[in-house]
């Protein structure tokens, strides 16, 4: 990334329409409960996306999310993100997403991605894939992971995605209780670790694993921040300084909508340019 031309890295965006795969209607009413429970409609592609944020000056990390055990849903190639990072080097990484219930199958692909692709990380849902970060399973995965020392986002707290659904679409909340990360960054000391989202309703146990170990960080995307509980901006201003990252959860939350709102949530001023740039340019290696 060219960080120099960048007001902000955005570390949470989510790839929502393939330009090279039909969309798969298989679960189409998960989308229309997230955008109920959103309260948007329109899903940009790929290349909608990069330049929206390249309009703005704004870095970005972009993902899939691959939830096609738990789902059956066909999600978009990691390819189709990654070929599309690497065209857009100056303002975009791509992370990749495996389903660890893929195996050695699994595998293949994340070293396939890492190695010819460059992929800058890895991004999990526990909810939508439907295991505990800390299950034996996804260790080889980790592990896989921790051997380049890339990082890996995990989705945590209530998941809008099955919200209001019957039986919340037999999507388990209990998985994204950060408490489990513990395990895995306790595990994997050379893997970073990124706490996606206000953990609601688990948030001091999220402040306690992230305060507790060196290599775990908090993304604050999924909420404005005016939403944000007064623990998390209390340690946000002082002992995890240095460990909170800008984040919107793009297309849901708009970034400029979370940079206002911002403004009001009471972060210190000198937060500012830790929170938008500074935290993600260092966890992501781009700075010394």
């Amino acid at each position: 990334m060219n960080l120099d031309q960048l007001v902000a890295i955005d570390v949470h965006t989510h790839a929502e329409v393939s330009c090279r795969c039909e969309p798969d209607d298989y679960g189409k009413a998960f989308d229309e409960a997230a955008e109920r429970y959103f309260k948007f409609a329109h899903r940009p592609t790929i290349p909608e996306t990069i330049a929206y944020y390249r309009e703005r000056r704004i870095g970005l990390v972009m993902f899939t999310v691959d939830a096609e055990f738990e789902t059956g849903r066909r999600r978009i190639p990691n390819e189709e993100v990654a070929e599309a990072a690497l065209e857009n080097s100056d303002m975009m990484i791509a992370f990749a997403s495996i389903d660890p219930h893929k195996g050695k199958m699994g595998l293949r692909e994340a070293r396939h991605l890492i190695e010819s692709y460059k992929v800058g990380g890895f991004k999990f849902h526990p909810t939508l894939q439907g295991f505990y970060p800390n299950d034996p399973m996804a260790y080889p995965l980790y592990e896989l992971i921790a051997e380049y020392k890339l990082p890996a986002i995990f989705h945590s707290g209530h998941s809008g995605i099955g919200t209001g659904m019957r039986g919340g679409g037999g999507l388990r909340l209990k998985y994204s209780n950060p408490i489990h990360l513990d395990d895995v960054a306790a595990d994997f000391p050379d893997m970073k670790v990124i706490i996606a989202h206000p953990s609601w309703p688990w948030q001091d146990e999220a402040l306690s694993v992230c305060l507790h170990k060196p290599n775990v960080y908090i993304d604050l995307s999924g909420w404005s921040p005016k939403y944000f509980p007064p623990q998390l901006v209390r340690y946000a201003n002082t002992q995890l300084q240095h460990k909170m990252l800008f984040g919107s959860d793009f297309p849901l939350i708009t970034p400029e909508r979370w940079m206002t709102d911002f403004e009001q949530a009471g972060f210190r001023s000198e937060m500012k340019p830790l929170i938008f740039k500074d935290n993600a340019a260092r966890m992501l290696g781009l700075t010394g």
